[in-house]
């Protein structure tokens, strides 16, 4: 194929990306049936001329030419809409062993197959704990999450992401099963609507919830500010009717209003349960950068529904950032915690989980307090060493907890 056809058809791939720039070649005039190609994506990046200042367009363009140029787009896919990278990807295919030849590693030829992009995580963990009882208990396990991003047009996307746990002292536990399913419907630039089982956090530190939940969530992009009203059931947590065995079985509507505002991030959400759930909660979080890595940050969470008003909270203080590509990078953090039954619905964030011994249906104490510090340190590049340690545990019963900590190596890919 001569180098102007393949210059031409490349162009129109890219149609919508480029913007008008002055001629690079001298053997190209403004004549030429692809001048504006040509021009458009050289200054885009995308094709380079010989030194003579030429771009040589009657010339049959090499495998090698042509995997050049498409390395380029691909690092511009981002700019395109899903027909436009559904042909990338075909190409990208067809020239992968010259791509490769280039040490082009790119997520398309990896990690796609049409235009489903496939990435996931995976963590290795030991931890020192106690169940909801009071009794104390080790564990020693593996989780792979693996997650299918399919793109359905411009304005929808669908998702799911597998899971896989596996208990490696108990070998008859373990299971793989759907963790996550999505389908998300974008209305313009400032209102989304995502239907399924989702990924929810609430607060700065995921003592309230860090789960999932069942139903419909609509985001609206108010400037800065984001606006979600949701409505279903959460599919992880304690909370429920005390002594009666459900939980998470009834509708919850769910209000929220976050953002970031220079160096603080804050969230405020209402959660109720209705006439069904013990549960109408009210609480906020806050994450304030103090100038270099230091932090502060914090939650509040109260239940007025739930008897005697029980309330969460935690504050702590934390130093230094990771960065998944940049080893060596760390933090570490610190921060108080006291957590009432009935006002905290899930503490999946950390792996040592004293707040668990408040569980709503049947947990050893009414009220926990605790200091937790935690750490992280990038072993190599997407490799995390993440340990913490709950030290000065104290409840109202007369179990004495000590010794709970963890430590674990964690992937991602």
């Amino acid at each position: 194929m001569k180098k102007i056809l393949a210059i031409a058809a490349v162009a129109a791939l890219s149609a919508g990306v480029s913007a008008y720039a002055a001629n690079p070649f001298s053997d190209v005039t403004p004549s030429d049936w692809a001048y504006q190609a040509v021009v458009d994506l050289s200054d885009q990046g995308v094709v380079e001329g010989y030194p003579d200042g030429t771009f040589k367009g009657e010339r049959n363009i090499t495998r090698y030419e042509m995997a050049q140029i498409i390395a380029r787009m691909l690092a511009k896919e981002d700019q395109l809409n899903a027909e436009q990278r559904a042909t990338l990807d075909k190409l990208a295919g067809e020239y992968a062993d010259e791509l490769a030849n280039l040490g082009v590693r790119v997520a398309n030829l990896e990690k796609k197959v049409g235009n489903i992009a496939w990435s996931g995580n995976a963590r290795m963990r030991f931890v020192q704990d106690y169940d909801a009882k009071g009794k104390a208990a080790d564990t020693w396990d593996g989780r792979m999450k693996i997650t299918a991003h399919a793109t359905v047009n411009d304005s929808t996307y669908v998702e799911g992401r597998y899971c896989t746990n596996f208990n490696f002292k108990e070998a008859d536990k373990k299971g793989t099963y759907m963790e996550e399913i999505i389908a998300h419907h974008q209305f313009g630039d400032n209102l989304g609507v995502t239907i399924g089982r989702q990924d929810l956090f609430l607060g700065q530190t995921g003592t309230e919830f860090d789960d999932e939940f069942d139903g419909a969530i609509a985001t609206a992009k108010l400037g800065g500010v984001n606006v979600d009203l949701g409505y279903g059931r959460l599919d992880g947590g304690n909370l429920g009717k005390v002594g009666d065995g459900t939980k998470n079985d009834n509708e919850m509507f769910l209000g929220r209003i976050y953002g970031d505002a220079g160096r603080i991030s804050y969230d405020v959400e209402y959660l109720d349960g209705k006439d069904s759930l013990d549960a109408r909660l009210i609480g906020a979080g806050l994450t304030a950068g103090l100038g270099g890595d230091f932090k502060v940050f914090g939650d509040y969470y109260k239940n007025t529904e739930y008897k005697g008003d029980p309330y969460t909270w935690t504050a702590g203080l934390g130093y230094g950032s990771v960065n998944w590509k940049k080893p060596g990078t760390w933090d570490l953090s610190a921060q108080y915690i006291h957590a009432e039954k009935g006002s905290f619905i899930n503490d999946a964030t950390y792996n040592v989980t004293p707040a668990e011994l408040v569980a709503t249906d049947g947990g050893a104490a009414d009220t926990v307090k605790y200091w937790l510090a935690a750490g992280d340190v990038i072993l190599q590049k997407n490799v995390k060493l993440h340990a913490e340690y709950a030290f000065d545990v104290k409840t109202n019963n007369d179990i004495d907890y000590d010794d709970l900590w963890s430590v674990s190596l964690n992937y991602v890919f």
